[in-house]
Parts: C-alpha cells; sequence; structure tokens
C-alpha cells in the first residue's frame, strides 16, 4: 500500500454512493463465483450489494483499523475476515475482486500474480480503478494513489501473466466529465461530501452515456481478468 498517512476519510462517502454501487455491480454480477474474496474492502460498503451471489465471502483487509471496523459489521459463518495480504491466505477463490485498490500499491504487478496464485482455473480477477493518468490530481494523492489506469496498463498486465482478459471498459463518463471540469475551473474538494452526493445522482444519466460511447471514455475503468 501507499507510504502516505492514509486513513481513509473518503470512504464513507463512496459507500453511501447507492447508484454507482449497483451500477458496478451491474457490470461484474456475471463473474461472481461460489467462493469470493474481496481484497482492500475498506469499510464494506460494497459487500450488501454483492454479497448474495456468493456461498462464503472472504473480506482481506491489510489495514488494522479497518479490519476491526469490519468485524464488528460482519461477523457470521459466510463472512470471514482476515488482517491479510493476498499471498497470506491459505485457500483459493473462484474470485477475487479489488475495487479502488490497486491504485494504492505501487508494485501492482506483483500483487496481481498473488492474486493469480489464490485464484482456482477459470476463476475471475476483477479490478476496478481510477482512469486516465493525464487527470491525476491532489485528491488522488491525498488519498494514496500511485497513479491512474488505462486499457494498455492492464493489457500488458495481461501479457506478463498469461491471464485472459475477458472484460475491459471505461465507466462513468459522466464521473470523467466532472474530473474535467475541476481541473478546467480548478474546483477544491473541500465540499466532497456534496461533491459525489451531486455525482452520485447524475449516475444513472452516466449510464446512458456510457452505453452512447460504447464505453470509450470514463472515470473509471474496469478490467475482468480470467485464469485459462
Amino acid at each position: 500500500m501507499s507510504n502516505l498517512k492514509y486513513d481513509g476519510f473518503e470512504l464513507e462517502y463512496f459507500d453511501s454512493s447507492t447508484n454507482f454501487r449497483k451500477y458496478q455491480l451491474n457490470l461484474i454480477k456475471k463473474f461472481l463465483k461460489s467462493n469470493i474474496a474481496e481484497v482492500g474492502p475498506g469499510r464494506g460498503g460494497f459487500v450488501n450489494y454483492y454479497k448474495k451471489y456468493c456461498k462464503f465471502l472472504h473480506l482481506i483487509e491489510p489495514d488494522r483499523k479497518l479490519y476491526r471496523l469490519l468485524k464488528q459489521k460482519y461477523s457470521n459463518k459466510k463472512i470471514n475476515i482476515k488482517n491479510s495480504i493476498i499471498n497470506k491466505v491459505q485457500i483459493k477463490f473462484d474470485t477475487i475482486m479489488y475495487f479502488d485498490v490497486l491504485e494504492h500499491i505501487q508494485n501492482d504487478l506483483k500483487e496481481v500474480i498473488s492474486a493469480k496464485k489464490k485464484l482456482k482455473k477459470n476463476g475471475y480477477l476483477i479490478f476496478s480503478v481510477p482512469a486516465f493518468q493525464i487527470f491525476y490530481n491532489n485528491f488522488d494523492k491525498s488519498v494514496g494513489h500511485y497513479k491512474r489506469y488505462n486499457k494498455n496498463d492492464f493489457k500488458n498486465i495481461a501479457s506478463k501473466t498469461n491471464l485472459k482478459i475477458q472484460k475491459l471498459i471505461y465507466y462513468d463518463s459522466f464521473g470523467l466529465l466532472l474530473i474535467i471540469l475541476a481541473k478546467i475551473f480548478k474546483i477544491s474538494n473541500k465540499n466532497l461530501g456534496k461533491n459525489i452526493k451531486v455525482w452520485n445522482f447524475f449516475i444513472p444519466f452516466s449510464k446512458i452515456l456510457d452505453l452512447i460511447t460504447f464505453n470509450k471514455f470514463g472515470k473509471s475503468l474496469l478490467c475482468v481478468f480470467k485464469n485459462d
């Protein structure tokens, strides 16, 4: 993870973004199989949306504070919570997910290789990351992002790991428009909560815009690998 002191201050705002979470689920639900792991789930804001698709769920959270919070929120036999990193987990999974996590890891290729080793044959490895390095900004820096990604980054990862790309799309084009406007007019993130509420309100419009533009642009990038 990033060496920056990072307390996840923004997670609560994004976890309340129900329109965005539902959109993310719709993009990945066909790849969710029986035994699922989410790496770096933070406060667990996405868990309630996808947990019905799995028989067993493992939340792998290396941050101690967030781990303790997850233990308080989710304590049952179907949800196993570990304060660990992926390469120290002893079992293999049908699906492993990283949602807005990979950008926090300096050696991302090493992380993907570690995750692949914990993936069953024909299993899926799912990443959602911020898109387009040109829009790297102070907010990215403040939350410990090393970079933003484009499609070629994941194509290069595929070539080095022998993982097969099943889905590679940009999404949330309206969110990207907001980032562009913020950069042009130098809008600060001081009212982060309010800004996220406005962005989340327009997600249904963003979904339509994504369809019209054939997912050529977006605030985020989704990659689904298959372990053949």
